[in-house]
């Protein structure tokens, strides 16, 4: 058991491992082609971990990939493929800034009630594809696609300025949220920054995914659905309630993944909020492969390259593009999937090889105890 608890944990580490050696090597390969020092860049990205501000807006960027990691990673757990997180998040961010700038309760009601505003929507807009899946037999990965194209057309719908939006300056916006709504942070000082308030959600949702898929009933049938429709319907399992159900879910925790930054800083939704956060999230959830743990240092080393590649720009005597971090972002998907594949393959040749040497093992202690009894 000890040996297999090893190889277990070898053959997780592996894939992640051999997807980052690859990209780094891919990316210098490039920088050499383009005549520019492959190592140069990696120690000045490095040397921005040292400053506080930077550490700041790196936890902060993480806490909201993370999140929506997670959802990707729960859809994946049920073998769906939900690409439309990030339309779920973007439309849950303005519902709630919208309910945020129209609503106004003590804070003690207002945040709960946001969250519980950010979560129905991302739910109600993957329950769609969910019902679509169940009941007609589309492909969640067409209709969460189509999704994510409706939803960036109601956003412009309901941020006009006839309905919801507020206009300031050139950018249209939902209005400041109220200030009951605001979650306060953790304040380090005017030259270093705040961590959002909301980054112990993520922290709370990472515990609850693990405890729920590991140590709950739920779980066990939702990973035994995604194994295997067919085998867990023959065990009482509703594989099509499950699915919806997952569906459900996913979207519920996209729909909170853009509140961290919406509470905690922007207090509204404009033309800037983040977009694209959705197909991030597909990478940092590959590249953690489903595990919440594996996912938090994904998000985090995602987050890294976003925050520290701008000095790239404005190294001396020769500046890098920043753009560099996002070949490598690129190169750790494309080879997260390669690795992945290889690594599964060369564990199950060595569990071939295992099981035959315990059956070959079985079948000469079975020849040396006929030859005793015959004796």
């Amino acid at each position: 058991m000890k040996k297999f608890d090893k190889e277990r944990a070898l053959l997780a580490v592996a894939g992640p491992v051999l997807a980052l050696v690859a990209a780094i090597v891919l990316t210098s390969i490039v920088l050499i082609a383009s005549g520019k020092n492959p190592f140069e860049p990696y120690r000045l990205m490095l040397e921005q971990v040292g400053f506080s501000d930077i550490q700041v807006l790196i936890i902060n960027q993480a806490s909201l990939y993370y999140i929506a990691a997670l959802a990707v990673a729960l859809g994946f757990r049920m073998n769906l493929f939900n690409i439309g997180v990030d339309g779920q998040y973007r439309l849950a961010a303005m519902m709630t800034a919208v309910v945020g700038a129209h609503v106004a309760l003590p804070s003690f009601l207002q945040v709960p009630m946001l969250l519980l505003v950010g979560l129905l929507t991302g739910a109600f807009w993957a329950g769609i594809a969910g019902v679509l899946k169940v009941t007609r037999g589309v492909s969640e990965v067409v209709s969460t696609i189509m999704l994510n194209a409706i939803a960036t057309s109601v956003i412009g719908y309901l941020t006009l300025t006839d309905n919801f939006g507020v206009l300031v300056g050139d950018n249209i916006t939902t209005g400041v949220m109220k200030e009951s709504g605001w979650v306060p942070g953790i304040n380090l000082g005017a030259d270093v920054g705040e961590i959002y308030g909301l980054v112990f959600l993520a922290v709370l949702l990472g515990i609850g995914y693990w405890l729920v898929l590991n140590r709950t009933r739920f779980g066990f049938d939702l990973r035994a659905t995604g194994a295997s429709e067919t085998a867990a319907a023959a065990s009482g399992v509703d594989a099509k309630k499950m699915v919806f159900t997952a569906m459900l879910i996913s979207g519920g925790v996209a729909g909170l993944s853009g509140l961290p930054l919406l509470l905690g800083d922007s207090h509204t939704y404009a033309l800037t909020f983040p977009a694209g956060l959705g197909f991030t999230a597909i990478g940092i959830a590959l590249l953690g492969r489903n595990n919440p743990g594996g996912i938090a240092l994904a998000a985090l080393l995602w987050a890294f390259l976003d925050k520290a590649s701008p000095a790239l720009d404005y190294a001396t005597p020769v500046a890098y593009e920043k753009e560099i971090a996002t070949i490598m972002q690129g190169l750790i998907v494309f080879a997260v999937v390669i690795s992945y594949e290889a690594v599964r393959q060369w564990g199950l040749r060595r569990q071939q090889k295992r099981v035959g040497a315990e059956l070959a093992a079985a079948a000469a202690g079975n020849n040396n105890h006929k030859k005793e009894v015959a004796a």
